[in-house]
């Protein structure tokens, strides 16, 4: 009987649960496909808001390729340039020269390091240059050795050269060349063993072999490894020394990946080091290494410097200055470049305050200037500052669906076409998101109310890319209410600050249009 009830207790717990999963993904596409949070479409006279997301086949969403608003010039007085601050440049070719800045260690160069080794078994009796990092100069002695074998064949270099000068003198055709050989090749194998030519002149004049052979340093530099030591017995595959030459160093730079591709083997590096801070060291870009570090993202590149008193010690961690020559290319300042994240805008200048917005490609950023690769020429005016506000304005233009310049004088928050006046409400006030309702006052100029008008109020949010959120319109018709009162609803998507336009139309032509921002209540 227990188990009676708790098997139906389950299937009633399973089928409860399926109930509630299926209206919650019911609910959350209704959410989805609501496109404002009280589900209240606004009176849109303007176009829609544009989509987020696109979705594809198999429901996965995906970024839309349509979040930017369209663009269109902005005509602005020279007061409202002053007021928000518009500078304005041009574009020039120039002559660019950059510098990356890197972090960088100090390594030897593995070209200026030499081993020492004995081609011959033997026994090491004394040892000269006994400390590592000790300093030692080419032909000085590091150590003796004792070899039987090369002994042995001391004695038979002496025999051969006494049977040359024996048979010398033999009328016996080929004895006396057969003894010059063997005395040939018993010298010439003395001299694969690095006997130096010294010590076989020696034997030449003594006659006798010598048992402990001096070996001395190939190169000038620094004793970095030593395994020599008194008896010990070395193969020729032990290395007794590493020497190395500091003279000339390797510096490995860590230059970030974005800054790779602007150099080449064979640019200017400059080394600094806080230990000389009034000395700078020259060098070479020899290498750009094929690797990238996948903790820093950055790349190793090796420069050769030359190390002139041995001031860069190996391991030694230093700044690296590494100069990269672009040529002659047009540029336009990195200020004047306004990015949308999904365009590169420059405003082009056309002179009594018309502004147009135009796209760009733009190529890497030298110092405060930027590469243009394509949508400007020489000598075009742009504008330098404020690209933010001039591109708000150019999308809320381009929402607006009319572009009206504005007349001489008028201040940068509000605009207005004639002498009308326009006062503009919301209830609640401060408005928040969802619906609120918009009120708007017109009085003429003789101070009598203005009927009979239509009154558009259009909403504009600029796109913030950023967040991943394009932009948002909204626009609400009014009705009149009587004694120059009008009077509608509208709904905001988002709190947020909103760029309001208000266009108020009689018998069909603009008499007044008026610009202002609104901050609305409630989140994005």
């Amino acid at each position: 009987m227990n188990k009676y009830i708790l098997r139906t207790s389950l299937f009633w717990l399973l089928i409860f649960a399926v109930v509630i999963g299926v209206v919650a993904y019911r609910s959350h596409r209704q959410q989805r496909a609501i496109p404002y949070s009280d589900g209240v479409q606004p009176i849109a006279s303007g176009p829609a808001p544009q989509p987020r997301t696109s979705h594809t086949a198999s429901g996965m969403a995906m970024p839309s390729q349509k979040m930017e608003t369209p663009l269109v010039p902005v005509q602005l007085s020279s007061d409202q340039m002053q007021s928000i601050g518009v500078k304005t440049g041009t574009v020039e070719y120039k002559q660019l020269s950059d510098d990356i800045r890197a972090t960088g260690t100090v390594d030897i160069d593995e070209r200026l390091v030499s081993y020492v080794q004995v081609r011959f078994p033997g026994y090491i009796r004394k040892v000269f240059a006994n400390a590592t990092y000790e300093y030692v100069r080419k032909g000085e002695a590091l150590f003796t050795i004792y070899s039987p074998d090369l002994v042995a064949t001391q004695q038979e270099y002496l025999l051969a050269r006494q049977n040359e000068k024996t048979m010398s003198a033999s009328t016996v055709d080929g004895v006396a060349a057969g003894a010059a050989s063997l005395s040939a090749a018993a010298e010439q194998r003395l001299q694969q063993w690095d006997v130096p030519e010294s010590e076989i002149a020696k034997l030449k004049e003594t006659g006798k072999a010598i048992s402990d052979l001096t070996i001395n340093s190939p190169v000038s530099g620094y004793i970095t490894e030593k395994n020599a030591l008194p008896n010990m017995y070395a193969e020729p595959a032990t290395r007794l020394y590493t020497v190395a030459d500091l003279s000339r160093v390797w510096v490995i730079a860590e230059v970030f990946q974005n800054d790779v591709g602007r150099l080449k083997p064979g640019d200017h590096a400059a080394v600094t080091v806080d230990a000389y801070p009034d000395r700078t060291f020259s060098g070479r870009i020899e290498d750009i290494l094929p690797q990238v570090d996948m903790t820093t993202r950055t790349v190793r590149v090796r420069l050769a410097v030359s190390n002139p008193g041995v001031k860069l010690k190996p391991g030694m961690f230093v700044n690296v200055d590494l100069k990269s020559a672009s040529g002659r290319r047009l540029v336009v300042p990195a200020s004047a470049v306004f990015q949308t994240g999904l365009r590169q805008l420059v405003f082009v200048d056309h002179g009594q305050g018309r502004l147009e917005p135009k796209d760009v490609v733009l190529g890497s950023r030298v110092g405060d200037d930027v590469i243009v690769l394509k949508g400007l020429d020489a000598h075009q005016r742009i504008v330098t500052s404020a690209n933010f506000l001039l591109d708000s304005e150019s999308q809320l233009e381009a929402s607006a669906g009319s572009y009206t310049p504005p007349p001489p004088g008028a201040g940068n928050a509000t605009q207005q076409t004639s002498t009308v006046d326009v006062d503009f409400t919301t209830n609640p006030n401060p408005p928040h998101k969802g619906s609120n309702t918009f009120r708007v006052k017109l009085t003429g100029a003789n101070g009598n109310p203005v009927t009979g008008a239509e009154i558009t109020v259009t909403f504009f949010m600029p796109s913030m890319p950023a967040m991943g959120m394009a932009a948002m319109t909204t626009a609400a018709k009014l009705t009149p209410t009587g004694n120059g009162l009008y009077e509608g609803q509208g709904n905001l998507g988002s709190g947020g600050t909103w760029q309001v336009t208000i266009t108020v139309q009689q018998s069909g032509k603009i008499i007044a249009t008026k610009q202002l921002h609104i901050n609305a209540e409630g989140g994005m």
